[in-house]
């Protein structure tokens, strides 16, 4: 990067250029810490792993779970407490697929599949194909979640 920003320098009229190719390497770094962080935070939840879902959120507090039939949780103590007690029940298993991000320079979205399974619920097996969407806020160039909001899309108990 140092030689394309030196290169480019010593060409005329090349600043914007430089520029650009700083931003855009700048960009990349941001791009792939968003990943990284949203990655994390999917993986956590996976694992049941509450310490490694703490660090995806934010350390001011903001946060907003909004999931279907419930009311919006609306801070990370909130979250954390609905999750601390969904880990307790081991028996489910949760899989992740990223769809698409939109990456700006302090905020992001990301839309992901996610299909949850039980072995068995009432007597059945259990899944729920959901969209959702999460928003993810750069503080002090560091990624967190601060937005979470699932939308079912096919249910086993649909039919």
């Amino acid at each position: 990067m140092l030689v394309a920003v030196t290169i480019g320098s010593c060409i005329e009229g090349s600043e914007t250029s430089s520029d650009t190719t700083t931003e855009a390497a700048i960009n990349d770094v941001y791009d792939k810490q968003f990943v990284e962080t949203l990655e994390k935070h999917l993986n956590a939840v996976s694992n049941k792993d509450l310490d490694a879902l703490r660090s995806t959120m934010s350390p001011n507090g903001n946060m907003q779970l909004i999931l279907p039939g419930s009311e919006i949780i609306n801070s990370v103590d909130g979250f954390m407490e609905y999750h601390e007690e969904w880990f307790q029940n081991t028996d489910w298993t949760f899989e992740t697929k990223v769809l698409n991000t939109e990456i700006d320079n302090n905020l992001g979205i990301a839309i992901t599949e996610i299909i949850y399974r039980e072995p068995e619920r009432n007597g059945e097996p259990y899944f729920n194909r959901m969209i959702v969407s999460y928003g993810l806020e750069k503080l002090n160039d560091q990624w967190y979640v601060i937005k979470d909001h699932a939308s079912s899309v096919e249910k086993s108990t649909d039919n």
